[in-house]
């Protein structure tokens, strides 16, 4: 490798050094300052990590965090599979369904979220007048402002959205698996069935573990969906920890118990990844 002389010491710097020093300038500056002033400011006050044993919205929002990223990644990771079994399977239009599957993902979240907002309108949205067409009694359907069904409504949209990742994810694992094995399942005798759960899945695990951590961990962090539809209302009913954090930070100027809460978000970020990756090679 060729190297040039630092001009300060004379020391003898590799030549690639000053085409990668830009980016790490970059680096420093948009993320590694920004994490070490959240710690500084999380620090400043003991008392913000105490804080959190005792905050019962902490402690809510972190609860209906939970039901979320479960309920959504269990229905979002079934369609996804199902999609991407179904469309691997037909012999015309693979490229034409896996096209329009796609379309939902290719939309910014929050433009997603304000079309959605929109449907669930229950004076003039599309779907209760749908209903009402149908000759349903939709007097009842609030949907983003009723307490039992807001966080079920936002769930969907997050289904409606996101589904297509997981298929994504999915249908190309489903094209990398060799075709040797599930030929030798078929001479054996398997059915269908059978060399799905023992051929496909088995061969398909790295997929499923990459495509579940990475919408598992998205989740863990939703904010755009929640802030447009409902706000975290109607009171508290959708309320999760990275809506919290924002009003914490940024409408009571609280910045550094906002920090104490990041930080824990990302504990248990790492948490939820590494106990999903034990349960992936227990099985």
């Amino acid at each position: 490798m060729s190297v040039i002389a630092a001009p300060a010491r004379g020391r003898r710097v590799p030549e690639g050094f000053w085409w990668v020093f830009p980016s790490i300038l970059v680096l420093l500056a948009l993320s590694i300052y920004p994490l070490l002033y959240a710690v500084k400011l999380s620090l400043a006050d003991r008392r913000n990590f105490t804080r959190l044993l005792s905050d019962r919205l902490f402690f809510t929002a972190g609860v209906q965090t939970i039901v979320l990223t479960l309920a959504a990644l269990a229905i979002e990771f079934a369609l996804g599979l199902a999609l991407a079994v179904l469309i691997d399977s037909l012999a015309r239009g693979r490229t034409f369904f896996r096209t329009a599957l796609l379309v939902p993902m290719l939309l910014p979240p929050v433009v997603a979220a304000v079309a959605w907002r929109l449907i669930y309108n229950p004076q003039f949205g599309v779907l209760n007048g749908s209903l009402r067409r149908l000759g349903f009694d939709t007097s009842h359907l609030t949907w983003t402002s009723g307490e039992g069904s807001a966080l079920a409504s936002v769930i969907l949209v997050d289904v409606w959205e996101w589904t297509p990742f997981l298929f994504l994810l999915l249908s190309a694992g489903l094209q990398a698996i060799p075709t040797e094995p599930l030929e030798a399942a078929r001479v054996d005798g398997a059915g269908a069935w059978r060399i799905f759960c023992d051929v496909t899945l088995p061969l398909l695990k790295p997929t499923i573990v990459l495509a579940l951590l990475l919408r598992g961990m998205d989740l863990v962090r939703i904010f755009d969906q929640i802030f447009i539809l409902t706000q975290g209302g109607p009171g508290t009913a959708t309320e999760t920890v990275s809506l919290y954090i924002y009003r914490t930070a940024f409408r009571f100027s609280n910045f550094g118990y906002a920090a104490a809460m990041s930080f824990v978000l990302l504990a248990a970020t790492l948490l939820f990844s590494r106990g999903l990756l034990k349960a992936m090679r227990a099985r």
